[in-house]
């Protein structure tokens, strides 16, 4: 909501269950809130929140030129979408503008990649062994 404090949607996004691509971004609706919500206001980055005091409300942030995308939309338009404003989510609205939901880039890429791409990579040799090289030393050279 818009009367919500920064503090407020910050306590929001620490939630666990919360993908880190939906918190990256708060959508702000009108009441009521439970889905579907009132009509889509706009969003709030996570980065603005950070820089905003904790009382600041959303209303007063909200960046309001991102519009949401329909439930058909084709997944190349999301994907364009996405890409073009480089966002990791996109709010999904009704026909009359109340919030359904988000898409975010996990969910493209799952309808993009195979289905047992995720599996293939975690477990791949290839993967373990450049983590396991990763220098994670970083003290500076004199």
């Amino acid at each position: 909501s818009a009367d919500y404090t920064v503090a407020d949607a910050l306590a929001a996004v620490r939630q666990s269950e919360i993908s880190p691509a939906l918190a990256s971004q708060i959508f702000v609706a009108r009441q009521p809130l439970e889905t579907p919500t009132g009509r889509f206001i706009g969003m709030v980055h996570y980065q603005r929140l950070l820089r905003e005091p904790p009382s600041t409300l959303l209303g007063s942030i909200v960046d309001t030129n991102t519009k949401g995308v329909n439930p058909d939309a084709s997944l190349h338009s999301v994907s364009s979408y996405l890409a073009s404003y480089n966002l990791l989510s996109l709010p999904v609205v009704d026909a009359n503008e109340r919030l359904l939901g988000a898409v975010t880039v996990d969910d493209v890429l799952d309808h993009l990649l195979p289905t047992n791409w995720r599996h293939d990579h975690r477990d791949s040799v290839a993967t373990t062994t450049a983590l396991e090289n990763i220098d994670t030393n970083f003290t500076e050279e004199v």
